[in-house]
């Protein structure tokens, strides 16, 4: 049974608290569904005793330290889980998806699941963003880290070699009229002060027409454009 100060634990309540990866390089993925969805990704199960399965029995009140959720149910893996090259992601027909700035791990999650869902190649977690490890952002996934290529880089090193498309509240390009069938990635800028003027220069702003409400949140915005991409190539 592992106690508070053993080594593992340790490293695990560190990497909840600062949002990242163990000192191991692991992603801790918490919840029996996560786990579940691991699958041979995972290279430890931590459990309290209710989990007589786990390979590593942690003492209920120092899991609890180690939790990043309020309601925890008993079970954590802790995942490798490498990033994916950009280049992997070009593929002929590529969708990429580049978060600049979006801060919050649940935004960046679902954006993820959303990617997963609507078929593109790959998420770009750029400069400024949430760190793709956040166990936050794994658990908003509901999974979808485990299958969608992911990494993270500056926006100036990338050398994508396609249209970038920057959702925009009031670009007077409605995306049903974007040309999102052709190879392209989408741009999706911080919750609140939206994409910098630097990487706007280089990108296409595209809008969603909306009513009574002037913008949608980075997750909802990047999940229409997403369903709207994959219509055009359907």
């Amino acid at each position: 049974m592992l106690g508070a100060h053993h080594p593992l634990v340790k490293s695990i309540r560190k990497a909840v608290r600062h949002g990242g990866r163990t000192s191991e390089g692991w992603v801790v993925a918490e919840g029996p569904h996560l786990v579940q969805e691991a699958g041979d990704k995972a290279r430890e199960v931590l459990g309290t005793p209710a989990w007589p399965g786990a390979a590593r029995i942690v003492p209920d009140d120092v899991f609890a330290q180690i939790s990043s959720v309020e309601h925890s149910q008993g079970v954590l893996a802790l995942v490798d889980l490498p990033e994916s090259p950009v280049e992997a992601m070009l593929t002929p027909n590529c969708l990429l998806v580049l978060l600049d700035g979006v801060q919050d791990p649940g935004n960046a999650g679902t954006i993820l699941r959303s990617a997963e869902a609507f078929g593109a190649t790959g998420v770009v977690f750029l400069k400024g963003s949430v760190n793709p490890a956040n166990p936050k952002t794994v658990r908003a996934s509901a999974g979808s880290i485990f299958r969608m290529p992911f990494a993270t880089a500056e926006f100036e090193s990338l050398n994508l070699g396609c249209p970038v498309f920057a959702a925009m509240p009031n670009a007077p390009l409605a995306a049903r009229d974007a040309p999102l069938g052709q190879p392209c990635a989408l741009l999706i800028g911080n919750e609140g002060s939206g994409i910098p003027a630097e990487h706007l220069a280089k990108a296409t702003p595209v809008s969603i027409p909306t009513a009574r409400v002037e913008s949608l949140n980075a997750a909802l915005a990047a999940a229409i454009l997403l369903y709207e991409a994959q219509r055009q190539r359907a």
